[in-house]
């Protein structure tokens, strides 16, 4: 692949002014989300995802629709040569398997020789030693993000499955796993997000709430692993703010539920209009309802 102003991080300048407020609503937060999905616009992102079987459709179509271009790539015969070409990596292990394992590590030793953004989504980690084990190995890989629901965030943030987990439904609520996402955060030297009624993403020591979103996402699979999908791609045009450009990935994917929900009858044609609204989303809406503090 021939490299070009839009497959070339080093080349995308960073999108977020100086002059961010911190205030909600109309203000420098949701110019700086803006600013962002205007960036992936713009650039097409290429995302490589290596991801669970029931997620592939929908993180595809949120990336596409965001204006991204995803690579639903996992074969470990190809990750040497494409990995390095990608703008970032997406590593969700939803339907884990020990043979997608070494494509998932070579991934990311890849993509952090290149210089490149990934992310790491730990579905259900507290459901088996396995998965506890592959998220603490791929972690000394050094994600750029981890995201998941407040249990997963709990769980491999102490390094031990919940008694109570729920596979990869959250028992507990986003701010239940604060100070877990805080200390994740600094072992791991990765951005944290945690998905809920409140979004949360914290670098550590600063910390963003998103307030978007609508209870009925968690009636569409694969939602949160689409959300995942979406950080990546922000991640791959603002390297330089990782903790901002998860923030702004947050926000989108949350707005975008809201006008949707008020048009579906379901979880179903809400899964459709979120897709549209993906694609249509305007500055002007973004900076009317985005809700960061």
């Amino acid at each position: 692949m021939e490299e070009t102003e839009a497959t070339n991080p080093a080349m995308i300048p960073n999108p977020l002014s100086s002059s961010s407020s911190s205030s909600a609503g109309g203000g420098g937060e949701a110019h700086g989300v803006w600013t962002h999905l205007d960036a992936v616009r713009r650039r097409a992102p290429l995302v490589q995802c290596i991801t669970n079987f029931v997620s592939m459709d929908l993180a595809a179509n949120v990336l596409l629709a965001s204006g991204a271009s995803p690579a639903m790539i996992h074969s470990i015969n190809e990750i040497q040569e494409f990995t390095p070409k990608a703008d970032a990596l997406y590593i969700n292990i939803g339907t884990l398997s020990a043979d997608w394992i070494p494509a998932m590590k070579a991934a990311a030793q890849a993509a952090g020789d290149a210089g490149r953004p990934w992310v790491l989504d730990p579905v259900a980690v507290s459901a088996s030693s396995f998965r506890m084990e592959t998220c603490l190995e791929l972690i000394k890989l050094r994600p750029t993000v981890i995201r998941g629901n407040a249990s997963e965030i709990l769980a491999l943030s102490s390094a031990q499955c919940l008694s109570d987990a729920k596979g990869a439904d959250s028992s507990h609520e986003s701010l239940d796993a604060l100070s877990a996402a805080k200390s994740l955060s600094k072992s791991s030297g990765a951005v944290v997000a945690v998905s809920g009624t409140i979004d949360l993403v914290t670098d550590g020591s600063q910390t963003i709430y998103c307030h978007n979103g609508v209870p009925m996402l968690q009636k569409i699979t694969a939602s949160g692993c689409a959300v995942t999908a979406l950080i990546a791609a922000f991640c791959a045009v603002d390297q330089w703010n990782a903790l901002r450009a998860t923030g702004s990935a947050l926000a989108v994917f949350g707005v975008c539920a809201e006008v949707a929900a008020e048009l579906a009858e379901g979880p179903a044609s809400l899964r459709m209009h979120l897709v549209d609204w993906l694609f249509k989303l305007d500055e002007e809406m973004v900076k009317s309802r985005v809700k960061l503090s």
